[in-house]
């Protein structure tokens, strides 16, 4: 039994429910559960992970698309100091097998449809596997077979104690798997309340994967404290995003720039009444300034946030709100409430004012190390600061710009160039939908600045159009020396462009580079 003075996730979920009772708390299809049902199930899921033997620090893994059954899962595994870890579901069956035996997971929820997906991984550890959404196979259990009416288990965990354990994307050949706490996580949703603007009569549409840290702990925990009403849909497909916009009068929605494109591309834009709209949270890579100019101009009134951060930080760090975006466009903003956030240089020393250096971070939010991987863990931690791997300035008043990640700043003819400014310059064409610029090996630049592009529908443009048009807006050095013009560019699940798989297609290039 906790003390008095405990704190979790599991306890900001009854306080929740304690305050706002019947109101609605998550809607998905033609389910709505108020505040105190969802609170009811997620007890009686507990009780039924308990009767399981799951015991305090068993890792409880989930491989599933959106659904409030994926977030009655992951309440009821905090309830019993059970920890979580969500599983992408665009991964192959090799990659699963490595994440689920890398966190010894001992229960496995899955949807049926990637049922077959799960079987292929074959994991090792797994004892059971229950079927979050979807028909259950012949002799499989569904997650309400679990549920154990009119059970009370309690709450059996602590601040200190494991949430979830996710495993990043980075680029090392393996994932690395972030530890959160319960107390880095609430630390978190408190920065977001203060900062993004939740209040309790926001109706939230969470549309992206919550196995992914910004749904689930930058939007839908925020939520779920502030006494918002979350909307979740199964993905963020302009057909899924605009008609559930206008069904439920959503007032907040948040997506990467690649998804904000999409929707302002679709012929369903203008089917749709939108006009509820009224906060756009943007973040997991850069907004091109033109897409937010078209946003203000397309939703006269609307709100922006850009939130910036990563998954070992729970994972919001920095807020550019709306009252700075018409100075700023393009900034991350200033650290959030509960973060410190300095830009330095190789020797740990902040650099001058516009000067470019990592951005390192102190904060109550952050991970406590890498799973079973502590070797990285005081790599990340070098010199007391975290390291996040991005490239930074910072001016006077403390807001950043973001300028590329470490690994993504090319090298060409001796100078620097920002894969960020190019492509900032691209999509200013009129005739460019989307671009990703990226430096490949060549014999004479050592790395050639190269853009992949993607038309608009309908558009006609060529490599000496986007040529030209760089030409003034670019020093010489800065402009691509290759044009790739392609149908779409690679994403994660987040809607992150994939600029490693770019880099892959490479040794296809010859031949292609003009369009």
């Amino acid at each position: 039994m906790t003390s008095p003075q405990a704190q979790s996730l599991s306890l900001m979920l009854r306080r929740s429910a304690a305050r706002h009772g019947d109101k609605a708390a998550l809607i998905f299809g033609d389910e709505t559960w108020s505040y105190a049902a969802f609170d009811r199930i997620v007890d009686e899921l507990a009780a039924g992970l308990l009767d399981l033997g799951v015991a305090p620090g068993d890792r409880i893994a989930i491989l599933a698309r959106n659904s409030h059954a994926f977030l009655a899962i992951r309440f009821a595994a905090a309830r019993i100091a059970a920890v979580l870890v969500p599983v992408n579901v665009m991964l192959g069956a090799g990659e699963i097998a490595y994440i689920l035996d890398h966190a010894e997971a001992r229960l496995l929820f899955v949807d049926a449809a990637l049922a077959p997906l799960a079987r292929e991984a074959n994991p090792a550890t797994v004892e059971a596997t229950f079927i979050v959404e979807g028909d259950a196979p012949a002799g499989a259990r569904g997650w309400r077979d679990l549920l154990v009416p009119g059970a009370a288990p309690g709450d059996r965990a602590d601040a200190d104690d494991l949430l979830q354990i996710i495993y990043t994307s980075g680029t090392e050949s393996r994932p690395k798997g972030a530890m959160l706490t319960h107390a880095a996580v609430l630390w978190q949703y408190q920065s977001c309340l203060f900062d993004c603007g939740w209040t309790p009569d926001t109706v939230a549409l969470h549309a992206l994967p919550l196995f992914h840290c910004a749904a689930l702990d930058a939007m839908a925990g925020p939520a779920l404290l502030s006494g918002a009403t979350s909307v979740i849909a199964g993905s963020p497909a302009p057909d899924q995003v605009l008609p559930l916009i206008e069904r439920h009068r959503v007032t907040s929605f948040f997506a990467p720039p690649t998804v904000w494109i999409a929707l302002l591309r679709s012929p369903l834009f203008a089917a749709y009444d939108l006009s509820s709209l009224a906060k756009c949270y943007y973040g997991a890579s850069i907004m091109p300034v033109a897409i937010i100019e078209e946003l203000a101009a397309r939703f006269p009134g609307l709100r922006l946030w850009n939130l910036y951060g990563q998954t070992e930080i729970a994972p919001v760090a920095t807020v550019l709100g709306p009252a700075d975006h018409a100075t700023r466009p393009g900034s991350a903003g200033r650290p959030t409430l509960h973060v410190l956030t300095r830009v330095v240089d190789d020797d740990m020393r902040d650099v001058a004012v516009g000067e470019i250096g990592e951005v390192v971070h102190r904060s109550p939010q952050l991970l406590t190390g890498y799973w079973r991987q502590p070797e990285l863990s005081d790599a990340a931690f070098a010199g007391g600061w975290f390291h996040s791997g991005d490239l930074a300035t910072i001016d006077a008043d403390g807001f950043i710009t973001i300028v590329d990640r470490k690994k993504d700043m090319i090298k060409t003819g001796g100078e620097n160039v920002s894969s960020r400014e190019v492509e900032e310059a691209i999509y200013t064409h009129p005739h460019v939908s989307e671009v990703a610029v990226i430096g490949l090996p060549d014999p004479r630049w050592i790395e050639a600045v190269t853009a992949f592009v993607v038309r608009r529908a309908g558009a006609e443009v060529s490599a000496a159009d986007v040529e030209a048009h760089c030409a003034t807006r670019l020093a010489g050095f800065k402009r691509p020396k290759r044009i790739v013009f392609v149908d779409d560019l690679p994403r994660n699940a987040s809607g992150k462009i994939l600029k490693q798989r770019l880099r892959q297609l490479s040794d296809a290039m010859a031949g292609h580079d003009r369009g």
